[in-house]
């Protein structure tokens, strides 16, 4: 048994290493900005927190925004007032129509009023390093098509930093080199930037307008009109800290998409995926089976684990050292959410997120 144990949790570190891929942004060719006109646009929900590090960042990057667009989604905070006083041009979300998400009709009102050549959609709570859209700008068209940038996890409190094994699995999806040529390839929203004519080639968010994973839903998009989809790791440059707000937050966010989102992966990123999942599983039932005699091959196996999480972390995000040494309250967190995200989509039939409940079969917002 102690060789089926280690055996186990080998294939489960083995898949890890076979999905990672250090695809961090880097530029290798120049490129004359002079004729680039970037348009940023916000969509912003109670942000008032978040948009002040953002703007300010925004305002001395090496390439300066032809123009900053932030969509006022009905906040109850400071969000306006703040985004004005660092002179981007503020849109009062209009009223959610029939058949739209709220965050899709927030960022395609934003189009609608912007004239730049290249777009890009950033979070509220996106950090960007001084050459941040510079080097963006010239990756995307290193890569041509369309690009997104998975950011780099900062974490302040200890609770955030069980989101660990959820910000693994998610580079995992982006970097599996079986979703290279995936028809349904998904794009991470926190940070994308395209060709004005690309994205209105796929008609934008309003060709998804319905879809709550807005996303890997505009992502799957592009490829279908033949536009290629680059995904890259923002190590250095492009950073966020999510769900600061503490532990409902995290479960709502995490949950929204953890059941719906493997719909759109590859077999063989599944597959892999899996065996990962449940090597971590097994490995971290040590602690129920220290008085037996497979604690050892199970010890060994959660070794294992932790020396992983350690190499791949520096391109991941910032959890501390007791996180990935007590990988199993990670773990835990990510059981449960699977299980509540599951209880939502099959059961209640909608998510939840930011005051707002979106049907999964209709996908509307209710």
């Amino acid at each position: 048994m102690a060789i089926w144990i280690l055996c186990l949790c080998g294939i489960g570190c083995l898949s890890g290493f076979l999905l990672f891929r250090k695809n961090v942004l880097k530029v290798s060719q120049e490129l004359d900005l002079s004729k680039v006109t970037l348009s940023v646009i916000i969509p912003a929900r109670n942000e008032a927190g978040n948009l002040p590090q953002l703007l300010h960042a925004l305002k001395i990057q090496s390439l300066e925004p032809y123009e900053i667009i932030v969509v006022d989604d009905f906040s109850d905070d400071e969000t306006q007032a703040i985004a004005e006083s660092y002179g981007a041009t503020v849109i009062a979300n209009p009223s959610l129509p029939e058949g739209w998400t709220g965050k899709n009709w927030a960022v395609w009102n934003g189009y609608l009023q912007c004239s730049g050549n290249l777009i890009a959609f950033l979070d509220a709570d996106i950090k960007l390093a001084p050459r941040a859209l510079e080097t963006l700008v010239k990756v995307r068209h290193q890569a041509g098509g369309v690009i997104s940038v998975v950011p780099f996890h900062f974490t302040v409190k200890w609770v955030e930093r069980l989101a660990l094994i959820f910000n693994f699995l998610g580079v995992f999806a982006f970097t599996s080199p079986f979703e290279t040529n995936n028809p349904q390839k998904g794009l991470y929203g926190s940070c994308i930037l395209t060709r004005r004519e690309d994205y209105e080639t796929i008609q934008g968010h309003a060709g998804i307008r319905s879809e709550m994973l807005d996303d890997l839903n505009l992502g799957a998009a592009f490829v279908r009109a033949g536009i290629g989809v680059t995904n890259f790791l923002g190590s250095g440059l492009v950073s966020f800290r999510m769900y600061p707000e503490g532990m409902k937050s995290q479960i709502q966010g995490f949950g929204k998409g953890a059941v719906l989102g493997t719909s759109k992966l590859r077999g063989g990123t599944i597959v892999l995926v899996a065996f990962w999942v449940i090597g971590l599983i097994v490995s971290d039932s040590f602690f129920v089976f220290i008085p037996t005699s497979w604690a050892l091959p199970l010890f060994i196996g959660y070794l294992l684990y932790m020396l992983q999480l350690f190499y791949f972390i520096k391109y991941v995000g910032v959890f501390g050292v007791l996180m990935p040494v007590l990988h199993v309250l990670s773990t835990l967190f990510f059981i449960y959410v699977m299980l509540y995200s599951a209880y939502q989509v099959v059961f209640l039939g909608h998510v939840s997120w930011k005051g707002r409940k979106v049907k999964v079969g209709s996908r509307r917002a209710l």
